[in-house]
């Protein structure tokens, strides 16, 4: 039997979640900054207005890959066709020749969409709305190692093929909020300042953002604690790049 809202059919294909309520159990510190592990319980319950979006399903390759941290931060996908590599005897160096921004950025889009063709963003796109994300965290003092875990959890439903023009700006939003519930330890005032802002740079309705957060936990598999080895990339990242 499926479940359908009025709100939920402007992003989703069926089948739909029924109403639910989580709840967090913190347990021991296990990453960088103090990060805590919580573990997610599911309970069905009849509280109104707790219906979620539902992700549209993703490619057989998209769910079986194994999550690479440096895919999409890769620093090869920019050169594209206008990458010259030269091999001497003892080392090897690679040449990039000089293109307008725009054909740049054309090219990259286009080896990206043939290589992941499940994928219904473009690279630039992707990278674009992970900007965002990090200056939103920076505007809400959130710490880096909070911006690597929204990172992980958004870059694992791109990769999924999850992610769509219409429901983008909800997952990038709804991710950063997870991240800053399980790796902070935020305060009444500071989830409802966070929810405004999130509401204000991706220029969504709140309640939609709060029917959303389900759904993407659902789509991670209750997966929100992380292993170093996905977080630490992205958190040097950021930590060179401040």
């Amino acid at each position: 039997m499926s479940l359908r809202t009025e709100t939920d059919t402007h992003y989703l294909d069926p089948p739909y979640i029924w109403p639910c309520s989580v709840h967090a159990i913190p347990s021991a510190k296990l990453l960088p900054g103090n990060v805590k592990f919580y573990i997610i319980q599911q309970e069905t319950s009849g509280i109104r207005g707790c219906s979620a979006f539902l992700l549209p399903s993703g490619s057989e390759a998209g769910e079986a890959a194994e999550y690479d941290p440096n895919l999409l931060d890769d620093p090869q996908w920019p050169c594209g066709k206008h990458k010259r590599v030269l091999i001497f005897a003892s080392y090897m160096t690679t040449v990039i020749e000089y293109v307008k921004p725009s054909d740049l950025k054309k090219d990259m889009n286009e080896t990206f969409r043939e290589k992941f063709p499940h994928i219904k963003l473009t690279l630039s796109k992707i990278r674009s709305l992970k900007r965002e994300m990090r200056n939103l965290s920076e505007e809400c003092n959130l710490e880096p190692v909070t911006v690597s875990m929204a990172y992980v959890y958004f870059e694992k439903l791109v990769l999924q093929g999850k992610l769509n023009k219409q429901n983008r700006k909800l997952c990038a939003g709804a991710c950063v909020l997870l991240a800053a519930k399980i790796s902070s330890d935020l305060r009444k005032h500071e989830v409802k300042h966070l929810i405004d802002k999130l509401e204000e740079r991706f220029r969504f309705n709140r309640r939609d953002l709060i029917g959303f957060e389900f759904t993407v936990l659902v789509a991670l598999e209750l997966a929100l604690y992380l292993p170093e080895n996905q977080v630490l990339p992205h958190y040097r990242r950021l930590t060179q790049q401040s």
